[in-house]
């Protein structure tokens, strides 16, 4: 069904109240586990419903903010989501705790009970009102970023729009474009110091309430990080500063060279040449186009995939004043249905959000008509593979939206693949300090990131910017805001690409038949075990970021 015709309703919150009450009668009376499961099926068909709804009225509130009906399906939603987690924990409690839980197991897998357990660790009902505020405090930010209305060159821009002006060949237009982005950050920067406080203010009372030392701890069971934990990550950030970050200054020094500058401003962060970054040829439409051409050939999954995605408008992908800022993937359950949402700008960023957004409604795609509900409900860092993968496999195809600038193309995506490491490890560590510290003033945080970008990208020079040299720049990325300790996830999962780009470099066909068994695998698994069978080496292995360095000299 085209998603122009999906019917939408909202959820009642009390039907859905009785709906797990009959859940809990019904599970509670089964005197075996074949049972028990066919209650549980009952509770992926409330999920279904739930979901779809919810998941319908969020993307069209995120296609136009100001549209005031989908804005209150938008609060409701934020308001009702932590009393219907009470409902399914109540549930989860059941299904862990039940003596036919050996016969359950071998149904829905171990991996689903462990996520049972960090679930069961990272919610209670105490919690309800102050996750409803977080709630309200995240779309209240996200509202605050959409609302940007610059107006440069003759034209009113929001943050997502303004992008191509950001990376313009012209170095003076360059920065006239990021003098207008810091204004508008300064004019917006008490709000958004007000709502973070709030933020850490807010789930800092979440994991003291569960009698935690902080909110980190909490957000690792809320990230269901079910096969790692914080000594982890940070073995794996230490690799990155040792390893990785020389050698993205290597990139950066090249690049400084490439576009002849005689030092690297923040303005020049993210350009690459000297006659401007590549950029998509043709109109948004024709990106789509050269797109379901590109997916044709890749391959028959891939082919069936795009035709499903664009005969059932399942792309929202064109920029548009009023949308939100950013893009993502979601799913609509009860139609097996992956939907895009994006805000093309005519940079080579269009590229980059299509093949990686496919990359998460490929797999999605493929494993639409898994029974099993915990096998497809995949971790972060294993959904970025996927997604980050896809990137790198599609590279071949970039000809179709580059043209003769298709290999400056694939030099620009590999050097940012690299340095986005070390700045997405920042963020981490960031947050890390943030929420063990979490009376730190604003000014304090600020200072913090500053000195954090002096570990990870001591290239950068902020020349003295009112808003991003004071230490802002953490403010303008959204995860940290909506998802608290996601970023590290892309890490993981690029390291893991990057692994990819050396193997398909080597043998294209082993790489995708790897990459397809990643996708079908699913949450079937954890983490380390799946990239482990697909082949890869785990980003918490002592020598994989050393490994992966030594490869990639050979290469870039």
């Amino acid at each position: 069904m085209k998603f122009s015709e999906m019917p939408y309703e909202r959820v009642d919150h009390e039907e859905l109240k009785k709906e797990f009450n009959n859940l809990f009668t019904n599970f509670a009376k089964a005197e075996t586990g074949e049972e028990q499961f066919e209650a549980h099926k009952y509770y992926y068909h409330i999920m279904k419903n739930y979901e779809t709804m919810s998941t319908i009225a969020m993307i069209r509130h995120d296609m136009n903010i100001k549209e005031e009906f989908y804005a209150g399906e938008q609060d409701y939603y934020d308001t009702m989501s932590p009393q219907i987690d009470h409902l399914i924990n109540q549930y989860m409690k059941m299904v862990y705790d039940s003596e036919h839980r050996d016969y359950l197991e071998s149904k829905i897998g171990p991996v689903a009970f462990k996520n049972i357990e960090l679930r069961l660790k990272s919610f209670d009902e105490k919690l309800i009102p102050l996750i409803q505020k977080e709630n309200a405090l995240s779309t209240m930010y996200n509202k605050l970023i959409a609302s940007a209305n610059i107006k440069f060159h003759g034209e009113e821009l929001n943050i997502s729009l303004l992008r191509k002006y950001l990376i313009s060949e012209d170095r003076e237009i360059r920065r006239q474009a990021h003098k207008k982005e810091s204004e508008f950050f300064l004019s917006i920067g008490e709000a958004l110091d007000e709502i973070y406080d709030e933020l850490v203010k807010n789930r800092t009372e979440q994991a003291k309430l569960l009698g935690y030392d902080n909110f980190v701890e909490l957000a690792y069971y809320r990230m269901e990080r079910n096969c790692y934990g914080q000594e982890m990550v940070k073995v794996f950030r230490d690799q990155v500063k040792e390893y990785l970050v020389p050698f993205a200054e290597k990139l950066h020094e090249r690049r400084r060279e490439r576009i002849g500058l005689s030092s690297l401003s923040y303005i020049d962060e993210e350009v690459h040449f000297k006659n401007g970054n590549p950029a998509p040829i043709g109109t948004p439409e024709q990106i789509l186009l050269a797109g379901k051409e590109m997916y044709t050939e890749l391959s028959s999954e891939t082919k069936d995939f795009f035709h499903f995605m664009m005969s059932n408008e399942l792309f929202d992908v064109f920029g548009r004043k009023d949308k939100r800022a950013g893009g993502y993937q979601t799913t609509i359950p009860n139609y097996n249905a992956p939907f895009i949402f994006a805000n093309f700008n005519t940079t080579s960023g269009d590229v980059d959000v299509m093949t990686h957004e496919c990359g998460h409604a490929f797999q999605a795609f493929l494993v639409r008509n898994e029974e099993i509900r915990e096998h497809k409900e995949i971790t972060m860092e294993t959904a970025e593979c996927h997604s980050m993968s896809m990137e790198f496999f599609t590279r071949p195809w970039m000809h179709l939206f580059f043209g003769e600038r298709a290999n400056e193309y694939i030099q620009m995506h590999l050097e940012h693949s690299v340095s986005f490491i070390p700045y997405g490890c920042m963020v981490d560590e960031f947050q890390q300090i943030v929420y063990e510290n979490p009376d730190m003033s604003p000014q304090e945080r600020k200072d913090k990131w500053m000195e954090l970008e002096k570990v990870y990208r001591p290239h950068l020079n902020y020349e003295n910017d009112p808003f991003f040299g004071t230490g802002g720049r953490w403010q303008k990325q959204t995860h940290i805001y909506n998802s608290p300790f996601y970023y590290i996830d892309y890490c993981l999962a690029m390291t893991c690409a990057l692994q990819y780009k050396v193997m398909m470099d080597e043998d294209y066909g082993k790489a995708w038949n790897s990459y397809l068994n990643l996708c079908k695998a699913s949450a079937s698994d954890f983490f380390v075990n799946t990239i482990k069978t697909a082949g890869l080496i785990s980003p918490f292995d002592k020598d994989c970021i050393k490994s992966l360095v030594d490869k990639l000299e050979e290469i870039v």
